[in-house]
């Protein structure tokens, strides 16, 4: 953002408060729409008559998403870019400083149907059962393995969870998601077992007599990176011999399959994975179905 002139610095600040203060975006989201956006203003600046950000035209935005997909870039990053552009341009219409939306009229690419990575029943009990209750840390991410298929809950959601989060008595989780939005997810009996056992053996042996909030805690007593705890499903997806790719996301997405798999509403799966539109959890309708065919094909005599 350096690189851009100092007005559509200062408009690409003011619309990043308005996503942390409006929208309650999160800085991830928020970077990858101003990283975006100011590569887009010193592409601007490149053009005939160097537009400003809020001088783009429809043309300008077609011309420099083109250039984008030509030089390699996916699909799904157009319609990212596509999306902060909205967001932007929305935003400039609302401030008055625009008085016309230059991305009405643009279609999002088309994106292919990727089916989410997952893990079989007998691959997320392998996972599950590696860690070695005997040691402290290895209990605490038995606890956090448990929590996250058990929840399927995010990674980032996993890592911050605090002990005030957790209702052991009614077997609740308190998550906040995406957007401050909060969800009340139940813990399965198993989640909740583990969860109990690691906080009365092994988490004041992680904390050493010091105070945190955090209920995972990892070095000085501060929450776990995501970082870290990746590091630490696939030290355990190695131990048990799954070749699969993994990560914590790949957990989350097994914890939505099953649930459908044993017939599971898709709204209440919604509900427990904390999206706000059902269209993002119809993607585990597919990898059900596709589940449902393959043992179709495996089992019935003229599969």
């Amino acid at each position: 953002m350096d690189d851009c002139r100092a007005e559509d610095r200062a408009l690409l600040r003011r619309f990043n408060d308005a996503l942390w203060l409006e929208f309650g975006l999160g800085e991830r989201t928020r970077d990858a729409y101003q990283g975006d956006l100011a590569r887009l203003a010193c592409w601007l600046e490149k053009q005939p008559g160097q537009p400003l950000l809020k001088e783009a035209s429809r043309t300008h935005l077609l011309g420099w998403i083109s250039e984008g997909m030509a030089a390699g870039a996916r699909a799904s990053t157009a319609a990212r870019r596509l999306s902060g552009l909205r967001r932007f341009f929305r935003f400039l219409l609302r401030e008055g400083l625009i008085s016309e939306d230059p991305t009405l009229r643009i279609d999002s690419p088309n994106q292919p149907k990727r089916l989410p990575d997952t893990l079989s029943e007998q691959d997320v009990d392998s996972l599950l059962r590696e860690p070695d209750p005997g040691v402290a840390i290895e209990l605490r991410d038995r606890a956090m393995l448990e929590i996250l298929y058990g929840c399927g809950l995010r990674v980032s959601e996993l890592v911050n969870l605090t002990v005030d989060q957790v209702n052991l008595r009614q077997g609740v989780v308190r998550i906040t998601g995406k957007g401050d939005k909060e969800r009340l997810v139940p813990m399965g009996e198993e989640a909740l077992d583990w969860l109990v056992r690691y906080m009365r053996e092994a988490r004041g042996e992680l904390l050493k007599q010091r105070a945190a909030d955090a209920l995972f805690p990892g070095n000085r007593a501060q929450p776990m990176t995501r970082q870290t705890f990746w590091y630490r499903i696939k030290l355990y997806a190695r131990r048990a011999g799954i070749g699969k790719k993994l990560s914590p996301h790949t957990v989350r997405h097994a914890f939505a399959t099953h649930l459908l798999n044993h017939g599971a509403d898709l709204r209440v799966v919604q509900m427990l994975l904390g999206h706000s539109d059902l269209s993002t959890t119809q993607i585990y309708t597919h990898v059900a179905r596709q589940r449902l065919q393959e043992l179709h094909e495996s089992h019935h005599p003229r599969g």
